[in-house]
């Protein structure tokens, strides 16, 4: 029989890879696997505002997170810096400026390395709540932006004539990045969640001929992933978070060497 931290681990991970799959379908390909590290890199600051103001961790990620977004939005508009430039400051600044506020601190309990790359064997009920809840919610909030943000990741142009407002989609899939990275850090920690974003809609893109097929694709290696990867940490007693995300990448590895296998037949047969 599994412990029952074991069972809440497996469904939180399960989770995450379900409402991460699509939504890293975007990161692919809108190319934003930058921005999602520096949300969640910058995500360290919500942390410490939250252990201030004696908060949930969840909502002062989620708050700055948002901020985050919204800021590069808004410079991104102005223009002056580039995008890549932009992104730089506001990761490394906000992670940096995360750390230096937590060591003063007094008494501060929180375990750094858990939240640089998880500890989802630590998972609470409540966490499960919060993991399903706001994975939920912006399984729905992603679906209503579907449309748009598929026409305006094949040309922005063709999004602002046909009115789907390209721009707003944009700004929204930034939040709705910054939600799932909230609820999911605690599974694999800031250094490594976009991993879990970004390798599952890789490994199915090999695969896919339409973007519903690859969604579906990358939520089933997500969750390949994360249930491989805490039996493997169970057996081994290595970490929870890294051990997803190996095993992410040896699916990963694997379904390149099988594509390039059936390639090569098929030019020998052909």
């Amino acid at each position: 029989m599994l412990d029952d931290f074991f069972v809440r681990a497996m469904i939180a991970g399960i989770g995450i890879a379900c409402f991460a799959g699509p939504v890293g379908c975007f990161i692919v390909w809108r190319r934003l696997a930058y921005f999602g590290e520096t949300i969640a890199h910058s995500s360290l600051l919500g942390v410490a505002m939250a252990v201030i103001l004696d908060f949930n961790l969840v909502i002062g990620i989620f708050a700055s997170a948002s901020i985050i977004v919204t800021l590069l939005f808004f410079l991104d508009r102005r223009g002056g810096l580039p995008t890549d430039t932009i992104l730089g400051l506001l990761a490394h600044g906000g992670l940096a400026t995360g750390l230096v506020v937590l060591t003063f601190v007094p008494g501060m309990r929180l375990n750094i390395q858990s939240l640089l790359f998880g500890d989802i064997l630590a998972v609470s009920q409540f966490d499960l709540v919060q993991v399903w809840l706001g994975g939920i919610v912006a399984l729905v909030i992603l679906l209503w932006l579907w449309r748009p943000l598929l026409v305006s990741t094949l040309s922005t142009d063709l999004a602002t004539v046909e009115s789907l407002r390209p721009n707003r989609a944009k700004f929204l899939f930034g939040i709705l990045v910054a939600a799932i990275i909230a609820v999911a850090i605690k599974i694999v920690g800031i250094l490594l969640i976009v991993a879990l974003l970004v390798i599952p809609a890789a490994t199915a893109r090999r695969f896919a001929n339409t973007p519903e097929i690859m969604a579906a694709g990358a939520t089933v290696v997500g969750v390949g992933s994360v249930v491989a990867g805490l039996f493997a940490s169970l057996q081994f007693d290595t970490p929870s978070g890294p051990s997803i995300v190996v095993c992410a990448i040896l699916i990963f590895a694997i379904s390149r060497v099988v594509a390039l296998c059936v390639k090569l037949i098929r030019s020998h047969l052909g």
